[in-house]
Protein backbone atom coordinates (compact mmCIF):
# COMPACT_ATOMS: atom_id res chain seq x y z
CA UNK A 1 0.00 0.00 0.00
CA UNK A 2 1.29 3.93 -0.87
CA UNK A 3 0.87 5.91 2.14
CA UNK A 4 1.44 10.00 2.36
CA UNK A 5 1.70 12.42 5.57
CA UNK A 6 0.92 15.60 5.22
CA UNK A 7 2.80 18.56 3.94
CA UNK A 8 4.67 19.72 6.76
CA UNK A 9 8.48 20.10 5.73
CA UNK A 10 9.64 22.85 4.19
CA UNK A 11 12.28 23.04 1.78
CA UNK A 12 13.14 25.29 -0.86
CA UNK A 13 10.29 27.67 -0.66
CA UNK A 14 7.63 25.26 -0.85
CA UNK A 15 6.16 22.49 1.56
CA UNK A 16 6.86 19.36 1.21
CA UNK A 17 4.98 15.24 2.13
CA UNK A 18 6.58 12.23 2.07
CA UNK A 19 5.22 9.00 0.26
CA UNK A 20 6.44 5.71 0.90
CA UNK A 21 5.16 1.92 0.39
CA UNK A 22 5.35 -0.87 2.86
CA UNK A 23 5.21 -3.56 -0.04
CA UNK A 24 8.15 -2.79 -2.76
CA UNK A 25 9.88 0.00 -4.17
CA UNK A 26 8.36 -1.06 -7.32
CA UNK A 27 5.36 -0.26 -5.91
CA UNK A 28 6.26 3.22 -5.11
CA UNK A 29 8.34 4.08 -8.25
CA UNK A 30 4.60 3.23 -10.46
CA UNK A 31 2.41 5.07 -8.16
CA UNK A 32 5.08 7.93 -8.36
CA UNK A 33 5.07 7.51 -11.92
CA UNK A 34 1.41 7.52 -11.88
CA UNK A 35 1.35 11.10 -10.20
CA UNK A 36 4.17 12.43 -12.24
CA UNK A 37 7.10 12.46 -9.88
CA UNK A 38 10.58 12.85 -11.51
CA UNK A 39 12.80 10.15 -10.52
CA UNK A 40 15.10 13.04 -8.73
CA UNK A 41 12.41 12.95 -6.40
CA UNK A 42 13.18 9.91 -4.99
CA UNK A 43 15.29 9.90 -1.67
CA UNK A 44 16.72 6.56 -0.12
CA UNK A 45 13.22 5.17 0.30
CA UNK A 46 11.18 7.70 -0.24
CA UNK A 47 9.36 10.74 -2.29
CA UNK A 48 9.32 14.21 -1.63
CA UNK A 49 6.26 15.43 -3.10
CA UNK A 50 5.54 19.13 -3.00
CA UNK A 51 2.24 20.64 -1.13
CA UNK A 52 0.29 20.74 -4.68
CA UNK A 53 0.38 17.50 -5.41
CA UNK A 54 -0.85 15.76 -2.12
CA UNK A 55 -4.57 15.69 -3.26
CA UNK A 56 -3.54 14.07 -6.28
CA UNK A 57 -1.65 11.15 -4.19
CA UNK A 58 -4.69 10.75 -2.02
CA UNK A 59 -7.32 10.76 -5.01
CA UNK A 60 -4.74 7.83 -6.59
CA UNK A 61 -5.41 5.65 -3.90
CA UNK A 62 -2.12 7.24 -1.16
CA UNK A 63 -3.63 6.72 2.28
CA UNK A 64 -3.07 9.57 3.96
CA UNK A 65 -1.29 9.21 7.59
CA UNK A 66 0.54 11.18 10.58
CA UNK A 67 4.43 11.57 10.14
CA UNK A 68 5.32 8.77 12.72
CA UNK A 69 2.48 6.70 11.31
CA UNK A 70 4.19 6.61 8.08
CA UNK A 71 7.48 5.75 9.49
CA UNK A 72 6.27 3.18 11.82
CA UNK A 73 4.97 1.44 8.29
CA UNK A 74 7.98 2.40 6.34
CA UNK A 75 10.06 0.41 9.14
CA UNK A 76 7.86 -2.18 9.75
CA UNK A 77 8.00 -3.34 5.88
CA UNK A 78 11.39 -3.02 5.91
CA UNK A 79 11.97 -0.77 3.16
CA UNK A 80 13.32 2.23 5.44
CA UNK A 81 16.86 2.93 4.15
CA UNK A 82 19.11 4.87 6.40
CA UNK A 83 21.61 8.00 4.58
CA UNK A 84 24.58 5.46 5.36
CA UNK A 85 22.91 2.41 3.12
CA UNK A 86 22.66 2.97 -0.39
CA UNK A 87 18.86 3.47 -2.05
CA UNK A 88 17.83 1.52 -4.94
CA UNK A 89 17.55 3.17 -8.42
CA UNK A 90 13.80 4.19 -9.43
Amino acid sequence: MIFIDPPLWPTRGRVWSHLVSDESFDELHLFAARLGMPPRAFERDHYDVPAELYDAAVELGAAPVGCQELLRRLTASGLRRPKHRPAPTP
